[in-house]
């Protein structure tokens, strides 16, 4: 065999080609197209991967890794695979990866990545990548990530969540997303520009300033009443009595680890400080760095703070439940600012906190930041509209399945219905007055005191459970129950799972008592096995569900191993779980636990539609049949305005079924004690909550005492009685459009419950409307949210006509109105070109599936619309039996076409009476016995003209 050998020189010239290929590459980068997408190797940068994954037309998913290793953990919302044509093509210094209806740059010199929508137009960059702080926890490692989109930009920004601080467009806002009762973390971002990130992770994540805000004086020089530094002046008194004066450095008693802290002559004997004792703190501030000041008091009992004279909040708490409150305020880099706060805790919670301004660029762009990470991680959504956005994210974490079509009549429930007779004399008393109803509520301690987690009726309270169910049932309502994630040790569940290595300890172990009578210790389980799930359900099953329990109150579920614990010490009570450290599943608690009773409700009965309210959720659980409610709210004015940008948001994240405590759960001293001079504006109040609640997606009223059903906030006859129970009937007059908007949400990805911004995107005055929002297309709703008040300004969204719901006068959008709201009524405007099917009063729904439909078309613009149709309990619309009734409205001749009806279901009506009523000119809306036409529909296409 004959061996051919090079000339050396040529050897040489090759390898020096060699090592200047390998030099090129090196400084600019390389890639490698995969089954998915890419994967990037910057040539520089902390992220030494990138990788994009197509998940369809309009997403992609990048991950950026401060290592070679990829291997990040598979989502827990995500449920969606990757998959869709694409294109991969080197542009310059960039690799370019095309979807049908998205595109990712991504820089080979970084690793930067910059997204166009399906017109080519950027909307969504990088701001290069921050570096990559390593955190070990449990042995194991860990990233602090941070990243950057857009600095400077003037998008509007929503979702993210629950959070009640009056944020509705969150440009410029900070948000920490962090699962506690009344705050729900989901964290997925909308934007104005028709995108949405779902940042992928399951820890706690801040949106806006990546600074944790902490204690005044971490950032501000703090001194005394009499301009000395150190500290603010506390004085603290017993009634007027001043019996302690000393110099805090900050104002904290923010934790249960801080009650220490308390002057130990005002400590009472059972270690807590003593009752009437109040503080008030002055001062003065001096910020190192000039600009608009952040901060937020975090407080229960009252609390007022004063900036240089000016109130700045003035806020009510539950005294186990305290909450933030933001507020800037601009300062000047060296001057002193006076601060006063005046608190009666009550045996409450306080801190004052602060964060340093940044710049504006930084201020107003997106930024996620997560403390405990595998990498850089999350979802770029395209869209047309914020629709298409919303259900790009559906797309990724599983579709928002149907509820009964039950659940979306009036629910009544109590703080508490302790025996069995006080439930069915609710339900009864109801009936007996023709007010409709669909659902009562037993919420928790139905067991015994010491048998928390036994899922067992006391049977002293409740001697027959099931026959309690059954006479429910014949009174045609149905029956939900609360249980917990929560066991005392005692019980036999806890024992089974512990047995089985499934409880965390930690809250046992630290000798946490919780407040049932003498205190008891407990803690949660731990759901992130399945095996775990499959107990906890088999539980649930074989103690209440073969009673005829119709759906799950899932509460607790943060969960909220004992109130008013640091985060660090809620890390470690809610772990280790059986997949990693609590702190790296810090959110995802409810979206899991649900999980287990969704399926296992499936499994037991595949065709029935299953039924929960969690108190808590996260990215995905909208799949899991979960509506989410705004928690233990409280009946203040304040906190009935905070609800309406709060589950706009939610709403916005995805997840469209959403709910509050009508009326505020928990109750000032001064309406417990049903003070008459107070009782007047405790009953204002909880109608005006009331008539909120009747346009939220699901209508709840709920409540500590005084008790919330109609008959007890107000007598028979009174204008409050005749008001309540007008907008309870309004609720079921109206609901195949609520039904046909729940429909949509699986159907279409709709949202019930939509932020003006959704359907009005070139109105850049409606970006920033925090206490209105549109019911469905048709509906503008504008609750009354003070007390005493008769009108209220109503911005109409520009580009439409709108009629006042109760005149029937019609107004231009784009304006600013001053809207009557007399105490019967709240402002309510609906849109010209609206269609809005109707029915008559029923006790229940579908009391009378024969029932005629009232189709009320409001003229002045043309309209389309589709009413909606199932059996409202089965799970048979996923497979397509429903019916869907076309309309359209041609404004100019005033022809009303009822098209062909597609179809069916079982028990569908094919013939029915429908009557049309033409608002405009005058016509009431009110006026629901009215007709312009009736005619007898069986199917096929028709038409009604306008006369």
């Amino acid at each position: 065999m004959r061996i051919h050998t090079k000339p050396a020189a040529l050897l040489t010239g090759l390898a020096l080609a060699l090592l200047a290929s390998t030099s090129a590459l090196a400084l600019d980068g390389g890639f490698e197209k995969t089954p998915e997408g890419v994967i990037v190797t910057p040539a520089s940068g902390p992220a030494k991967k990138v990788r994009l994954q197509v998940m369809g037309e309009r997403a992609i998913h990048v991950t950026a890794t401060p290592t070679d290793s990829l291997d990040v953990p598979p989502s827990l919302m995500v449920t969606a695979k990757p998959g869709g044509a694409f294109t991969v093509e080197q542009v310059g210094g960039k690799v370019v990866v095309k979807a049908a209806k998205a595109t990712a740059e991504v820089s080979l010199a970084d690793g930067a990545v910059s997204f166009r929508d399906a017109a080519g137009k950027l909307v969504l960059s990088e701001n290069g990548r921050r570096p990559f702080k390593t955190e070990t926890i449990d042995g194991k490692t860990f990233y602090a990530v941070s990243q950057q989109f857009n600095p400077g930009t003037d998008e509007a920004f929503y979702g993210l969540g629950q959070h009640q601080n009056g944020q509705m467009n969150y440009n410029g806002e900070d948000v920490e997303l962090a699962q506690y009762n009344r705050d729900i973390a989901v964290p997925f971002v909308l934007s104005t520009r028709n995108y949405g990130v779902l940042w992928e992770n399951n820890g706690i994540t801040r949106f806006g300033d990546p600074t944790p805000y902490d204690l005044a004086s971490r950032d501000l020089k703090i001194f005394d009443a009499a301009g000395k530094a150190g500290g603010f002046t506390a004085k603290y008194y017993i009634g007027d009595a001043l019996k302690v004066t000393r110099t805090e450095t900050d104002i904290d008693y923010r934790y249960l680890k801080d009650q220490a802290n308390w002057p130990a002559e005002l400590i009472g004997p059972d270690k807590k400080p003593l009752a009437g004792v109040r503080v008030v703190w002055e001062g003065a501030v001096e910020a190192p760095v000039g600009g608009v000041q952040k901060f937020k008091l975090y407080s229960s009992g009252y609390a007022k703070l004063y900036v240089d004279g000016k109130l700045a909040i003035d806020r009510w708490r539950q005294n186990w439940n305290p909450w933030f409150h933001n507020f800037t305020t601009p300062m000047k880099a060296g001057t002193r600012h006076k601060i006063r706060v005046e608190w009666d805790p009550n045996q409450g919670y306080i801190g004052l906190l602060h964060n340093n301004p940044i710049p504006a660029a930084d201020q107003h762009s997106l930024t996620f930041t997560s403390d405990v990470a595998h990498a850089v991680d999350y979802y770029y959504v395209g869209g047309g509209d914020l629709d298409q956005v919303v259900g790009g994210y559906r797309g990724l974490t599983g579709e928002a399945v149907m509820m009964p079509r039950w659940a979306y009549g009036l629910w009544q429930s109590r703080q508490r219905y302790e025996t069995a007779d006080q439930l069915l004399g609710v339900v009864k008393e109801y009936r007996a007055r023709k007010l409709p109803l669909d659902n009562i509520v037993e919420d928790w301690r139905y067991w015994k005191d010491d048998a928390w987690g036994s899922h067992k009726f006391d049977e002293t309270r409740f001697p027959d459970p099931k026959g309690m169910i059954d006479e429910v049932h014949a009174l045609n309502a149905h029956f939900m129950i609360s249980i917990w994630p929560k066991f005392y040790p005692t019980t036999e569940h806890f024992k089974e799972l512990d047995a089985k290595g499934h409880m965390y300890h930690r809250n046992i172990e630290q000798g946490a008592l919780d407040w049932v009578g003498p205190g008891y210790l407990n803690s949660f389980y731990d759901p992130y096995t399945k095996e775990a799930r499959d107990i906890y359900w088999r539980q649930v099953k074989e103690s209440l569900k073969g009673f005829g329990v119709d759906a799950w109150w899932m509460d607790s579920d943060e969960p909220d191993m004992h109130s008013n614990l640091d985060i660090p010490e809620r890390t470690l009570r809610m772990g280790p779980t059986a997949i990693g450290p609590g702190a790296e599943f810090f959110n995802s608690y409810p979206l899991i636990h649900t999980s287990g009773v969704f399926e296992g409700e499936h499994a037991l009965n595949p065709d029935k539609r299953s039924f929960i309210l969690s108190r808590s959720g996260f990215g995905g659980i909208q799949r899991n049949g979960v509506a989410l409610w705004s928690g233990d709210v409280v009946a203040r004015w304040d906190d009935l305005k905070d609800q309406i940008s709060a589950g706009v948001n939610l709403s916005m994240s995805g997840i469209p079924n959403w709910t509050t405590d009508i009326g505020g759960f928990s109750v000032e001293d001064r309406y417990t004690n049903k003070d008459p001079a107070h009782w007047p504006e405790w009953q204002e109040l909880n109608l005006r909550w009331f008539q909120f609640g009747a346009f939220s997606p699901l209508f709840r009223s709920h409540g500590e005492f005084p008790y919330r059903e109609i008959y007890n906030l107000a007598d028979q006859g009174t204008e409050v009685y005749k008001a309540l129970a007008w907008y309870d009937e309004l609720r079921y007059r109206l609901m195949p459009y609520v039904y046909t908007l729940a429909a949509d949400t699986y159907h279409r990805d709709g949202s019930m419950m939509r932020g003006l911004v959704m359907d009005f995107p070139a109105d850049r005055a409606a970006r920033n409307v925090n206490d209105e929002y549109l019911f469905g297309k048709a509906f503008l709703v504008a609750p009354v949210t003070a007390f005493k008040a008769r009108s209220r300004d109503v911005y109409l969204p520009a580009g439409a006509s709108w009629y006042d719901f109760e005149s029937g006068k019609a107004f231009k959008g784009g304006q600013t109105i001053k809207a009557d709201a007399p105490l019967s009524r709240m402002p309510l405007f609906v849109r010209a070109g609206s269609i809005v099917p109707t029915t008559v009063v029923q006790q229940y729904v579908g009391e009378q599936p024969d029932a005629p439909l009232t189709v009320v078309v409001y003229t002045g613009a043309d309209g389309r619309y589709e009413l909606y149709e199932d059996d409202g309990l089965s799970n048979g619309y996923e497979r397509g039996a429903y019916s869907r009734i076309p309309m359209s409205f041609d404004n100019a001749s005033g022809r009303l076409t009822i098209g062909a009806r597609s179809g069916t279901f079982t028990g569908m009506r094919d013939k029915r009476v429908i009557k049309v009523r033409f608002i405009g000119g005058g016509a009431k809306p009110t006026d629901f016995e009215a007709a312009d036409a009736t005619v007898d529909y069986d199917g096929q296409p028709m038409v009604v003209t306008r006369k």
